[in-house]
């Protein structure tokens, strides 16, 4: 079969269905919507790396967005590159492979190569240099810098993207399948739409769910040192924010309605699997943090994923508990690889998409982040001391050198939880029932039964030294799970699930 994949920058899962309703027509009402799917870390190049790789950031060691956080690192293509779902598809399955978009943030620089690297597993490359943007940028064009401006007809990126993938399914082989991945900017900041989109949404504001605009009590101190209430600038700053990402999503809507109808007219459409997905979620007032990503809360972490194509019922909503480490060997699933062969952590949606009864699925995912920050202060905000970074008028700051945490999100018949760590001097424990707190408000580390922290945090340890298989044994409450607390003082208890410098 045909693959296609569109990803989305920083899209949370409940805001893609009213400005994507082509998108929702095409896709979700003609396949399967996963209401529970996750990122592995909130944060574009570790969530980017662990798609590619099928890996948990902890096997992959891309943790943030920096070239020494290893995202598009000599190491990273030296180590993970040659044995990346793509690769693998192209060498082993006889795929022709195309890339259009954003890759990875540090992808271009000059320490790493420039726009001249072309990672093996792509037949045609159109990679963006850096992180999103609109206009005024550069693509590697297998290899060679094409420059972009500012003139809407041949420059705006996310129709650029669209074209180069109509030129693909038009002038490519009939005598191999394809792939495509498709990286669009929108709707990451600097959030510039389309010339025609600029009225949409007018009255569009953030959403004012319960913890908007809250003081993050018994929350970690990243949280809790946001400004409450917020300003009414910061207000509407991230209103205004929250509208443009809106306006963005018009062009990749028109984007996926294009290649749909492409693919029709080429008369592949019923032999192509279509996925649409996100690398994060994004915050907009929640807790009192205007924007950003990089935390633990849904609101970061939960992406929506859209799944279309052959043997998928349509309109099929999915409450599994998936993460984008399912998307390599879903795909090399499809393609009909062996997936033993593979070091992956993920798990095949393949028979999630089919719709197969009594499959046996896992309870629990793990999502980690190495913080951001440097030892010196910001100088707008010198009462917070060294590390953070990322700061907002109003001292707002959005990470820091220990914002470093690792959690386990559990979801089974009858438990919906979080179990989160920090690895800071406090040893900071988050926990939530998101079947009694949806929005994630209390805190119930220090009122929850003893035995369950007990073994969530068994489990937490469990996972972060996890890899290949060992990602998907049972979970703490899967009717297969046996708890041994002796375990715990064996080597897994030495926590190396702690990042650390030999991962860099």
């Amino acid at each position: 079969p045909g693959i296609l994949a569109v990803l989305a920058d920083t899209l949370l899962m409940l805001s893609f269905q009213t400005p994507l309703k082509k998108t929702n027509a095409l896709i979700a009402q003609m396949g399967v919507t996963f209401v529970n799917a996750y990122v592995p870390s909130a944060l574009c190049c570790p969530s980017r790396a662990s798609i590619l790789t099928g890996k948990y950031p902890h096997n992959h060691h891309v943790v943030n967005n920096t070239l020494e956080g290893n995202c598009s690192s000599k190491l990273w293509q030296k180590i993970q590159e040659p044995y990346t779902f793509p690769a693998l598809l192209k060498s082993m399955c006889g795929y022709q492979t195309f890339f259009a978009g954003k890759y990875l943030n540090e992808y271009g620089a000059e320490d790493a190569g420039g726009v001249g690297h072309v990672p093996p597993g792509w037949s045609f490359w159109y990679a963006l240099e850096k992180n999103s943007k609109y206009y005024n940028y550069t693509l590697s064009v297998n290899g060679k810098a094409r420059k972009h401006g500012e003139n809407y007809s041949v420059d705006y990126l996310t129709d650029v993207l669209a074209n180069m993938s109509l030129d693909f399914l038009e002038y490519k082989s009939n005598f191999e399948p394809f792939f495509m991945m498709i990286a669009t900017p929108a709707p990451h900041s600097p959030w510039t739409p389309a010339p025609q989109y600029t009225k949409s949404f007018q009255n569009v504001s953030a959403p004012r769910n319960s913890n908007f605009n809250i003081h993050g009590k018994n929350k970690h101190w990243l949280i809790r040192q946001a400004k409450t209430p917020m300003s009414n600038s910061s207000i509407q700053f991230l209103d205004d924010a929250y509208r443009k990402r809106w306006q963005t999503l018009l062009s990749v809507d028109d984007l996926i309605e294009k290649l749909v109808k492409k693919l029709e007219v080429n008369g592949e459409l019923d032999n192509t699997y279509i996925f649409y997905t996100s690398d994060n979620g994004f915050h907009t007032g929640q807790f009192s943090l205007p924007i950003d990503k990089r935390q633990l809360y849904e609101f970061d972490i939960k992406v929506p994923l859209l799944v279309r194509g052959p043997g998928i019922k349509p309109n099929h909503p999915n409450k599994m508990l998936v993460a984008n480490i399912d998307l390599g060997p879903t795909i090399l699933d499809i393609a009909g690889y062996d997936l033993n062969k593979t070091q992956m952590d993920g798990m095949s949606l393949l028979p999630l998409l089919r719709g197969e009864k009594n499959v046996t699925w896992r309870s629990d995912i793990l999502v980690e982040y190495q913080g951001e920050g440097y030892n010196g202060s910001d100088p707008t905000c010198p009462g917070l001391g060294p590390g953070v970074t990322h700061c907002f008028p109003d001292c707002v700051c959005e990470d820091s050198y220990n914002n470093t945490y690792a959690c386990v999100r559990t979801l089974s018949a009858s438990w919906d939880l979080q179990y989160c760590e920090f690895d800071d001097r406090e040893v900071f424990v988050e926990v939530y029932n998101l079947t009694a707190d949806p929005h994630q408000i209390n805190n119930i580390a220090k009122t929850i039964d003893q035995e369950i922290l007990e073994k969530m945090n068994y489990r937490l340890m469990m996972l972060q030294s996890c890899s290949g298989a060992t990602c998907r044994t049972p979970g703490v409450f899967d009717p297969g799970y046996r708890f041994d607390p002796r375990l715990m003082f064996s080597n897994h208890g030495l926590r190396a699930r702690r990042f650390s410098a030999q991962f860099l």
